[in-house]
């Protein structure tokens, strides 16, 4: 599964799940991204080091 900021690979047994109120259903590989999305309410396309994680992955 990836996670749901930064699309990472989350290894099995690791991460966490957050299920909200509505239903929608959020996983994260770090505390990092979990802080990021719920608490900042930060758009992962307009951080720089999620940006840079894709652009390397790539090539």
């Amino acid at each position: 599964m990836k996670c749901s900021f930064c699309k990472n690979e989350i290894e099995k047994g690791t991460g966490k799940m957050y299920v909200k109120a509505d239903g929608k259903i959020f996983y994260f590989c770090s505390r990092r991204c979990e802080k990021n999305l719920l608490k900042l309410k930060r758009d992962p396309t307009r951080v720089k080091w999620v940006v840079k994680k894709k652009v390397t992955s790539k090539k």
